[in-house]
């Protein structure tokens, strides 16, 4: 989408701007009505209850990818002469055991599961951030205009589902109500209240503790919202800027032959890099998951 005909403001916006499905807002022309956002202005005005369907469309496509490639390596497992991607799968479960060992004390089944699907998943969703940013884009604009007689420059397609706030704020409030209902289930109700109102500021005296259970609720509490919001914006973070320079880095591809060249050594290295922040992101949520749940089931 780099290109004469718009600017690199333009530019940047384009490629930040997800494909929205929302409700036209008072003062449009189809106030009211459903639709699909044809300008970044249009996608914002939609507000809270607004679809972004490309997030939504690549976090299935790759979840699909998670399920189909493990299942297959599943129904193949030999314990005669196993596969390389047999052996691949098999290292990676045995890398998120060993995580869960080390951090998991208590005893539940889902645990291991879940980690391994956080960590393949979000990993999966992170990689898209080294697909070429204009080739998705290019492909998406060439469609509109073929098939639909749209301008390209208002076919938005964003393919990094975890530089999407909606979808790093969707997980990790997964994972939350996960907490709370083990906190519930192991402690019951008068348990997890316990924690959040009779800790950490503690006294014999039962009217210094009653003054003490406000402080400590307040204190529990913005701990307990803490966690959701740290493993959204974390890695919603990590992956916004590491996008925000490959489209930086794009743009130098207009500028000439030697902005073109320095572009390419750029690319090249930040990809290389990028690697490393993936799959950090990564194994950072699943172990911050782990954690969580520990704690969700451990008696204080």
């Amino acid at each position: 989408m780099a290109s004469e005909a718009i600017t690199s403001a333009d530019y940047i916006k384009h490629h930040l701007t997800n494909w929205t499905y929302g409700q036209f807002p008072e003062g449009h022309e189809q106030a009211g009505q459903w639709g699909f956002a044809h300008t970044a202005a249009e996608a914002k005005s939609m507000g809270f209850m607004a679809i972004h369907v490309d997030t939504m469309i690549w976090s299935l496509i790759t979840g699909l990818v998670f399920l189909f490639f493990f299942s297959k390596a599943a129904k193949k497992a030999t314990a005669d002469t196993p596969s390389g991607f047999q052996n691949f799968v098999e290292m990676l479960v045995e890398f998120v055991q060993t995580s869960v060992r080390g951090s998991f004390t208590a005893k539940n089944d889902i645990v291991a599961p879940l980690a391994l699907t956080v960590f393949v998943w979000i990993f999966l969703m992170n990689l898209m951030d080294l697909v070429p940013v204009d080739w998705i884009p290019h492909l998406s604009g060439w469609i509109g205009a073929t098939f639909f007689g749209m301008d390209p420059h208002y076919v938005y397609m964003k393919i990094v589902p975890s530089t999407d706030p909606n979808a790093t704020i969707g997980m990790a409030f997964s994972v939350f109500f996960l907490v709370l209902f083990y906190s519930f289930k192991m402690k019951g109700v008068g348990g997890f209240m316990g924690e959040l109102t009779l800790m950490p500021f503690q006294s014999n005296n039962k009217v210094v503790q009653a003054l003490f259970i406000p402080v400590n609720f307040l204190l529990e509490f913005v701990s307990l919202i803490a966690k959701p919001i740290s493993l959204a914006l974390r890695l919603f973070g990590n992956m916004y800027a590491g996008e925000m320079i490959f489209i930086l880095i794009a743009i130098m591809f207009n500028a000439g032959l030697v902005m073109a060249t320095l572009g390419g050594f750029l690319q090249l290295g930040w990809a290389i890099f990028h690697i490393l922040i993936i799959t950090l992101q990564a194994f950072i949520f699943m172990t911050l998951t782990i954690v969580y749940l520990d704690m969700a089931h451990s008696e204080h």
